[in-house]
């Protein structure tokens, strides 16, 4: 069994059991979301695909942790001018294991 769900602007295809990384999810650790906007759904035996959303669907997952992606540099400079900035930005990033998919 697994569904595709919308989930910060992305899909994501996720089945049960799995731990996937997500952009930052309002939550403290244990706490459980629930995801409503599912786009597709298998069970094993039919193929449900949504038209924009599959109806009455959902994918419960609980938060694992909370914490920041790596570093990336920032970098901008404009030709011939003598300005250089630098900066580095990390990413909050929360880690979901999915629970249960619900059709």
């Amino acid at each position: 069994m697994y569904a595709v769900i919308e989930a910060n602007g992305r899909q994501l295809k996720v089945s049960e059991g799995d731990v996937i990384r997500v952009d930052g999810v309002a939550g403290d650790a244990d706490s459980k979301i629930v995801f409503e906007r599912v786009v597709l759904a298998h069970d094993g035996n039919e193929l449900r695909v949504g038209s924009p959303l599959v109806a009455n669907a959902k994918v419960t997952a609980t938060i694992v942790r909370q914490g920041k992606d790596r570093k990336i540099m920032v970098f901008h400079y404009k030709p011939k001018k003598r300005i250089r900035k630098r900066r580095g930005h990390r990413q909050p990033v929360t880690e979901l294991r999915i629970e249960k998919i619900s059709l």
